[in-house]
């Protein structure tokens, strides 16, 4: 029966039916991933190995699969931009490792793919912690869960709960309002929107669900712990760069 506190690092919205939610919103996600993806295909290209896109980006993510669990002693901050949860107004894209580092791509990857998932991590962890709220199930969406399963398993990682995606995840946000104007148009008279996507859209979408192991858990907990020591480093470099 206490009193549940006021978390300005959360944002409190409706879905389209008008149900509440508690949204971590997170302002940085995969903008430093790319940037460092394209940059391996340019090497790829100037050594007359270019290759397609798609190719190009689930090979590399795929590498984040053979790197240690808790990313071998190295640190990104993803920062394009502010990030409210961790209280950064301005951002700086940072790679931080130890001089003893085990610098390998496996372990690089993965750094930059956890590192997109670490403010997320933060905030779900202050969901849990100060509001009770309990995560049965996730369904992941956009281009970071294209790759076969890495998305899926970090993510995973980072709450501790199985993820599933759908087919149709990569399509993000176009395709969520364009599902809505689908059933402005085609809903019954009676329709909810829970039951149009159930019966119509969903019923026989194919989905893979992915469950980290106790490895990956372990290993994300103390990657963002690490990561939480570190953001005095990234307020450090907003001020002087």
């Amino acid at each position: 029966d206490r009193k549940l506190g006021v978390h300005p690092e959360l944002d409190m919205v409706t879905t389209p039916a008008g149900l509440p939610v508690a949204m971590v919103h997170c302002n940085n996600c995969t903008s430093d991933i790319d940037a460092w993806i394209n940059l391996f295909g340019e090497f790829a290209a100037a050594i007359g190995k270019e290759l397609p896109k798609k190719e190009l980006f689930d090979m590399m993510y795929a590498k984040a699969l053979e790197g240690e669990s808790d990313c071998g002693e190295m640190i990104s901050f993803n920062y394009f931009s502010g990030e409210h949860i961790t209280g950064m107004n301005e951002g700086r894209p940072l790679f931080l490792r130890r001089p003893d580092a085990r610098l390998t791509l496996g372990n690089f990857m993965r750094t930059h793919i956890l590192s997109a998932l670490a403010s997320l991590k933060i905030g779900l962890d202050l969901l849990a912690r100060e509001e009770n709220v309990k995560i049965d199930r996730l369904f992941g969406h956009g281009g970071f869960f294209k790759a076969p399963e890495v998305g899926q398993r970090m993510l995973s990682a980072a709450v501790g709960t199985p993820v599933s995606v759908m087919e149709t995840a990569g399509e993000g946000g176009p395709y969520g309002m364009a599902l809505l104007a689908s059933f402005l148009l085609r809903k019954g008279a009676s329709e909810t929107l829970e039951d149009y996507l159930d019966s119509k859209v969903f019923k026989d979408a194919k989905s893979t669900e992915v469950m980290a192991t106790a490895e990956d858990i372990d290993g994300f907990s103390r990657f963002v712990e690490r990561y939480k020591a570190s953001l005095e480093v990234e307020k450090a470099a907003v001020k002087a760069f």
